[in-house]
C-alpha cells in the first residue's frame, strides 16, 4: 500500500474549506481538517493566552465596552492569521506536488530489449 506524505494529504484537502473553518470558529479547526496538529495546538495556546491575559488584566472588574472590543478584535486577528497561513501552506503543498511529476517525466523510460 502506498502511504501518503504530509504534502500529499495537505494538497488533497480544500484550501477554501480549511480557511473557512479557521475563520468561522476562530479556533484553528481548519488545521484539524488539514491534519496539521502543531499549528492547531499553537492556535489553541494563543487563544488560551489571550483569554488568560484578558482575565488577568481586568482585575476582577466588569470589562468595559472598549476592553470587550479589544478582546474580540484579538480573536479576530488570531483567526485571520490562521486563515492566511493555512491557505499559503495549502498552495505551497500543491506547488510541491506538481513539481515532483515534472522532474520524473524527464527521465527516459526503461525498456526490456533495448541496448
Amino acid at each position: 500500500m502506498n502511504t501518503l506524505n504530509k504534502n500529499q494529504i495537505l494538497a488533497a484537502s480544500s484550501g477554501l474549506v480549511a480557511s473557512l473553518l479557521n475563520f468561522l470558529p476562530g479556533l484553528g479547526t481548519g488545521y484539524i481538517y488539514q491534519r496539521r496538529w502543531r499549528p492547531y495546538f499553537l492556535t489553541l495556546g494563543a487563544v488560551a493566552i489571550w483569554f488568560a491575559l484578558g482575565i488577568l488584566l481586568q482585575n476582577g472588574n466588569e470589562p468595559t465596552n472598549i476592553e470587550q472590543l479589544i478582546g474580540i478584535l484579538g480573536l479576530l486577528f488570531i483567526s485571520l492569521v490562521t486563515v492566511v497561513e493555512s491557505y499559503l501552506a495549502h498552495k505551497k503543498s500543491i506547488n510541491l506536488i506538481e513539481e515532483i511529476p515534472s522532474k520524473s517525466s524527464t527521465e527516459k523510460p526503461k525498456r526490456w530489449f533495448q541496448k
